[in-house]
């Protein structure tokens, strides 16, 4: 059920001229999708390497934030991505190493920072959707933006690479109308606007934060994001030290992770009831089977989706406020400095100040 995570960007250098990387929005009523196309983008061959060095690249492997506008008013509800070459021929999935969806009109619950809307990495199912009975509530002209991290190993170049987000939503005039889900976001490990990894020593260790709700409600799921030896993520209840939730890795013989579980307290029922003001710890706990400190080489976050008991309470943006305009800043400058973290990368898995002005993203209607 759950939205994963990590749309967007600029072709990077290769030994021929292709045009600029664009983003296009197409609108599918009768089928209720939305399809975002973005490229071409040529993406050079990299050699094999442990999935998280990637982070301390240079950005040509990750792409500037490409900003188009929400044009439906109803809830999305899912998503499809796929990899297409000029030809149309199917290119390999984990080539996207993380993609991530900005919601710049609404905040985070917990943090002070844009919402991130959905996400996708290359442990995300092909389709990731909830029941029509629930989803995030959208209205049109909501600024969004996507961008995304390449990591090319399939031994040769490949150019002229589109990517193509399919979004699912539920109508407004939908009976009875779905139930508002919203994205909610736990780190174990995040500074807004900067890195959210950190180091991992040998043997067993854990990472923990803790937090208070400004709004209480139901968790109706959840998944996560660990890098490799990872083991699992908790939430407790940091008062009782009661665990609540727990997502667990898959890994392979020498620790990579393959796979994230996912939580689910209950889709058409009550949820796991969490309180406002009261709180709560998210733990991230890590297993090296090496000799040596995997360095900025671990991150941990659970995702899922909250149904506010009043939205009304959901926190608004403050533009002025300092650690909101780091995020903004920090998105701002995608590809162009090395990232060293994508948070929110799982934002749908179960990744104001002044914004640089982005030419509207070409919208069509097929009916």
């Amino acid at each position: 059920m759950l939205w994963s995570l990590v749309l967007a960007a600029s072709a990077v250098a290769s030994p021929k001229p292709v045009p600029p990387a664009s983003v296009t929005v197409a609108v599918d009523s009768s089928k209720h999708e939305l399809t975002i196309t973005a490229g071409p983008y040529d993406l050079p061959n990299m050699p094999p390497m442990d999935e998280h060095a990637m982070m301390d690249l240079g950005m040509s492997h990750d792409t500037p934030v490409q900003h188009f506008v929400w044009p439906i008013d109803g809830w999305f509800r899912g998503f499809r991505v796929a990899l297409s070459d000029a030809q149309g021929h199917e290119v390999p999935r984990h080539v996207m190493h993380h993609l991530i969806m900005v919601n710049f009109s609404r905040r985070q619950l917990l943090y002070n920072a844009a919402e991130r809307l959905m996400g996708a990495g290359t442990e995300t199912d092909d389709e990731v959707s909830v029941p029509k009975t629930i989803g995030v509530p959208m209205s049109p002209g909501m600024k969004l933006g996507m961008y995304v991290a390449w990591h090319n190993d399939t031994g040769k170049d490949l150019n002229g690479v589109y990517l193509k987000v399919t979004m699912l939503w539920t109508p407004s005039n939908q009976n009875p109308q779905p139930v508002n889900s919203m994205p909610i976001y736990m780190d174990v490990n995040l500074t807004v606007g900067a890195s959210n990894t950190f180091d991992v020593p040998p043997g067993t260790s854990s990472k923990a934060y803790e937090f208070t709700l400004p709004v209480g409600g139901r968790l109706l799921g959840v998944g996560g994001h660990m890098h490799d030896y990872g083991v699992d993520v908790k939430l407790e209840d940091a008062e009782t030290g009661k665990v609540l939730a727990t997502v667990k890795t898959t890994r392979d013989a020498e620790g990579k992770v393959t796979k994230v579980s996912r939580k689910l307290f209950g889709v058409s029922g009550d949820g796991l009831k969490l309180k406002a003001d009261h709180r709560y710890r998210v733990v991230g706990e890590y297993d090296n089977p090496t000799d040596e400190t995997k360095i900025k080489g671990a991150m941990a976050h659970m995702v899922g989706l909250f149904v506010p008991d009043d939205m009304g309470k959901w926190p608004k943006i403050d533009p002025t406020n300092p650690t909101y305009q780091r995020d903004l800043a920090s998105l701002q400058v995608r590809g162009e400095r090395g990232a060293e973290g994508h948070a929110g990368h799982d934002a749908m898995k179960m990744d104001h100040g002044q914004m640089h002005a982005e030419p509207a993203a070409e919208t069509t209607h097929d009916h």
